[in-house]
C-alpha cells in the first residue's frame, strides 16, 4: 500500500527586473503621499506584468491537487509505478515573506497587501495556491497571475487616478471660493466685535 505522501519540488527562479528591486529606494514611508509619489505609483502599477514578478524571492512548491483531472492524479498515485509523477504533484503553492516582496512595493499598497485573504499573519507570508490545471507550470502561472491581480486591486484601491487639468482647475476654484468665504466671515466677526465694543463706550 502506497503512502499518501505530497511531492515537493522547488522552482527554477528567473532573476528579479531592475524595476522592482530600485523602487523602494526612491520611497518614503509614512504620511501622505505627494503626488510625485501618486504619480510615480502610477507609472510602477502601469509596467507591472505577472511575468516581471521576481520569482528568486517566492518558494514554489507542489502538492497533489483536488481540482481538475484530481482523480486521475489520485489515480496515478494508486499505481505501483506512476509513469508521470509530476502529473500527481501539479497542485502549485507559491509563497513570498512579506518581508521580501513589501520593500518593493508602492508604500501605499501595502496596508492593502497585509489586509488580503492571502496573507498568513503567523508566518508573514502570502500563500497562494492554483490547482486549474494538470501541469505544474500552468498552476505556477495562475498563482502569479493571482499575485499580479492583488497588487492591481491594491492599486486601484490606494492610489487615485490621475486628476484631469479641469479637476484641477475646479479643485481650485472651489478652494478660492472657500477662501474667500472664510475671509469675509472673519471681517464680519471682527466688525460685529468692534461694534459691541463701541457700544459698551457709550453707554
Amino acid at each position: 500500500m502506497l503512502r499518501n505522501v505530497s511531492l515537493l519540488r522547488s522552482a527554477r527562479a528567473p532573476p528579479s527586473p531592475q524595476r522592482w528591486r530600485s523602487y523602494a529606494a526612491s520611497s518614503k514611508r509614512g504620511g501622505d503621499a505627494t503626488e510625485e509619489e501618486l504619480d510615480a505609483a502610477r507609472k510602477w502599477l502601469a509596467q507591472l506584468d505577472p511575468d516581471t514578478i521576481p520569482r528568486s524571492i517566492c518558494d514554489i512548491s507542489f502538492s497533489r491537487s483536488s481540482g481538475p483531472g484530481g482523480q486521475n492524479v489520485n489515480k496515478y498515485a494508486a499505481m505501483p509505478r506512476a509513469p508521470r509523477l509530476e502529473v500527481v504533484a501539479s497542485k502549485a503553492t507559491v509563497r513570498i515573506p512579506t518581508s521580501s516582496i513589501l520593500p518593493l512595493l508602492p508604500p501605499l499598497l501595502r496596508p492593502h497587501i497585509l489586509a488580503s485573504r492571502y496573507h498568513a499573519a503567523k508566518s508573514s507570508e502570502l500563500v497562494i495556491q492554483a490547482d486549474d490545471s494538470r501541469k505544474q507550470t500552468e498552476n505556477v502561472n495562475s498563482a502569479f497571475r493571482r499575485l499580479h491581480e492583488l497588487i492591481t486591486d491594491a492599486g486601484r484601491q490606494a492610489v487615485p487616478g490621475e486628476t484631469s487639468p479641469e479637476q484641477t482647475k475646479r479643485v481650485a476654484d472651489l478652494q478660492k471660493a472657500e477662501a474667500a468665504r472664510r475671509r469675509k466671515m472673519k471681517e464680519f466677526q471682527s466688525k460685529k466685535k468692534a461694534a459691541r465694543r463701541g457700544g459698551g463706550r457709550d453707554d
